[in-house]
């Protein structure tokens, strides 16, 4: 059995009271409704989706799933979803989780099938270390009868249900952070103060490095902590022969870390058949500590960026393909395929600037940069 003989059901059937009624798969959360940062994490992992919804159905239609109802009544709750869910499934396992869930783990599904056929159990609950999180769970197809069954005593509590099954809990503390949910409206804005990301985008040559190396003096001038994720297309090391580090991880450490009072850098072994994903790499990032993230590489990922062009490298312009682009810096004049803002590339504080205003429209929390105004000289 593996992840892609898995459905998955997206639990989105709620009123969710203590919104305000408000349809929390449609909140919006840095740029994009909470639905699809669920999407954006599960898709990946599994080989069908499903939505669970009781309203919104024409908007969670766009979505291009297959959105079902309960199955009687509605507005049941996640008891009710879950049968929903089983009954429409046509895999042997279907993986259940809600819809303002937008952290979940990249390694969700096999973490978790893994532990459910290791334990032969017929449901597996995802874990955080400090409590059950009881609507991320993979459920065997074949309880429909039995839930249906306790739905018909009027009962709607899951955990009551779960205690009647082989069950088994799965560890998930090391991702402390990937089970935060949205239950009311405060919680968007606390789940804001995530660190924004930018991209720089063009093509090899153009300068991305060097322009990164002139931005990032005049942004920590005001105020704003920067970190930087950069993907090398070659094999790379941040070691050399003969330094302690680099001789005690070629003997083996998957993972050394070496530390003294200025710094700190943690070095990892993990061996991939494809580059590893952009939400997983900012992960590792102590969010807490950040106000921005600059990103050079990852170009194929969904995130704003700014495009960088220079005649004299002779390559096509990015933005008419990459509708994540927000603006142009170019070293002259041109004309742009779409309406955007054009940046002087040879002034760094029109960039700067732009940045600036970009952090501030999309309403960071953190750092205590001064405000201003695109196009203002350093």
């Amino acid at each position: 059995m593996h992840s892609e003989q898995i459905t998955a059901v997206v639990l989105a059937g709620g009123m969710a009271r203590r919104m305000g009624g408000v349809d929390k798969g449609w909140a919006d959360l840095n740029g994009k409704p909470l639905i699809r940062h669920v999407l954006d994490r599960v898709l990946p992992q599994v080989s069908r989706c499903l939505i669970n919804a009781n309203r919104s159905l024409d908007a969670y239609g766009t979505l291009g799933l297959p959105v079902v109802t309960d199955l009687e009544g509605g507005f049941e709750g996640p008891l009710m979803g879950i049968a929903t869910g089983l009954h429409h499934a046509t895999t042997d396992w279907v993986l259940f989780i809600p819809c303002d869930g937008p952290f979940l783990p990249q390694e969700l599904v096999t973490r978790m099938l893994a532990k459910a056929e290791q334990s032969d159990v017929e449901i597996a609950v995802a874990h955080d270390g400090k409590r059950l999180q009881p609507v991320v769970a993979l459920i065997k197809r074949e309880l429909l009868e039995s839930v249906r069954a306790i739905l018909a005593t009027g009962e709607r509590k899951i955990d009551r249900w779960y205690v009647q099954q082989r069950m088994v809990e799965v560890d998930f503390s090391d991702y402390p952070d990937a089970f935060v949910n949205v239950n009311r409206k405060d919680d968007i804005a606390q789940l804001q103060q995530v660190p924004k990301l930018l991209g720089l985008a063009a093509w090899s040559g153009t300068g991305k490095t060097t322009l990164l190396k002139q931005l990032l003096p005049e942004l920590k001038a005001r105020g704003v902590r920067v970190g930087v994720i950069k993907h090398a297309h070659h094999q790379f090391d941040v070691d050399h022969p003969g330094k302690d580090s680099y001789e005690i991880r070629h003997a083996g450490a998957d993972q050394m870390l070496i530390c003294s009072s200025k710094r700190w850098a943690l070095m990892s072994e993990e061996p991939q058949s494809a580059t590893p994903s952009l939400s997983s790499m900012l992960n590792k990032l102590e969010h807490s500590a950040l106000d921005l993230v600059m990103v050079e590489g990852f170009k194929k990922e969904v995130f704003p960026k700014i495009e960088l062009y220079r005649r004299e490298v002779n390559k096509p312009q990015l933005h008419g393909e990459d509708e994540n682009i927000i603006a142009v810096a170019s070293d002259e004049a041109i004309q742009l395929v779409r309406d955007l803002p054009l940046l002087d590339l040879n002034n760094i504080g029109s960039i700067v600037a732009f940045i600036l205003s970009y952090l501030n429209e999309k309403g960071i929390k953190g750092g205590s940069f001064h405000n201003a105004a695109v196009g203002d000289k350093l």
